[in-house]
């Protein structure tokens, strides 16, 4: 079930990680490598990712490798959304890898791409398959964003919200499927990409459409799924019985579990892209998760490096 697991989402966006409580990203660093010396405790053989970065910036990288962060790691992870939000062009893909490749040792994944249908299906179909044409055989993991439209009364996860003009509305229009579950252009694009694409889908806590996603994944020919375990969710009520049921949902998939989003009583400030106000709770949590949904060959085994991908 648990291929690996990724330590936060986005670190260097503003959106998932505020920048005013920690303006060097010190207080990241020392969290993320506790969390990690604590999954290594108990599942040595589970590989771990450091959060996928937005904007890909290897200055961002760098300080990371400065501060330590990625020695007990198995792999970094990058976004790309240069259709939507990236100042790119999608035919820069290889070089934005080759970036950050230039400035670590570590496998490079690809844990969100995607374009939305805001402007039109149609382009969300050829991004698609451009994307697919300039991302296989370059990542040992791809990771498609996403498979359903976010629901418009949900909200998305951003910082500024409707002051974001088009750029906040397009988080509603990622999807291969709409809101109501019906297909889009796209979806017959993304079906050859598969199995070398997986997908990244996050579920709501008691999102009601889990089961429909697991039909429309195994439908596919989807093998590895990006998902979040939140730990703000973690204090709901019956949360674990929540998470039970999204883990037991997935166990065909190869799944990289995302551990992420400080429950504001938890954080410096009370956002969820607050600071922990004790990092150990976080690394606890982190513990919590792996001992719970972590294979047990996974657990007692040696470390297991992500293998990078031969080059096409």
């Amino acid at each position: 079930m648990l291929e690996a697991v990724m330590l936060w989402n986005e670190p260097n966006n503003k959106s998932h990680w505020d920048p005013e409580i920690d303006p060097d990203w010190f207080l990241f660093g020392e969290m993320v490598k506790d969390a990690s010396r604590a999954i290594r405790a108990e599942a040595p053989g589970l590989p771990q990712v450091l959060g996928g970065i937005s904007p890909i910036d290897p200055h961002f990288m760098r300080r990371m490798q400065a501060q330590g962060v990625l020695d007990g790691l198995d792999a970094v992870a990058v976004h790309g959304f240069p259709l939507d939000w990236n100042l790119w062009q999608i035919h820069e893909w290889p070089q934005k890898i080759a970036e950050i490749r230039a400035v670590t040792h570590l496998p490079v994944w690809v844990s969100e791409v995607g374009v939305s249908s805001f402007g039109a299906e149609e382009v969300q179909a050829w991004g698609c398959r451009r994307s697919a044409e300039l991302l296989t055989g370059q990542a040992p993991r791809i990771h498609w964003y996403s498979l359903y439209d976010l629901p418009l009364e949900w909200g998305a996860t951003t910082r500024h919200k409707e002051a974001e003009g088009s750029s906040y509305y397009r988080h509603f229009h990622m999807g291969l499927l709409r809101q109501d579950g019906t297909p889009k252009l796209a979806l017959e694009e993304f079906a050859r990409c598969t199995p070398e694409f997986g997908l990244c889908q996050w579920f709501h806590y008691e999102d009601h459409r889990l089961d429909a996603a697991v039909a429309w994944m195994k439908s596919l020919g989807v093998t590895h799924l990006r998902t979040g375990l939140s730990w703000a969710d973690s204090f709901r009520p019956n949360a674990l019985d929540w998470f039970d049921r999204q883990m037991e949902a997935l166990r065909d998939f190869q799944v990289t579990a995302t551990f992420c989003f400080t429950p504001e009583h938890r954080g410096i400030a009370p956002h969820h892209t607050s600071a922990p106000l004790v990092r150990e709770e976080f690394s606890e949590f982190c513990a919590a998760m792996v001992r719970r949904y972590a294979e047990p060959a996974q657990v007692g085994a040696g470390a297991v490096p992500v293998p990078e991908m031969p080059m096409l």
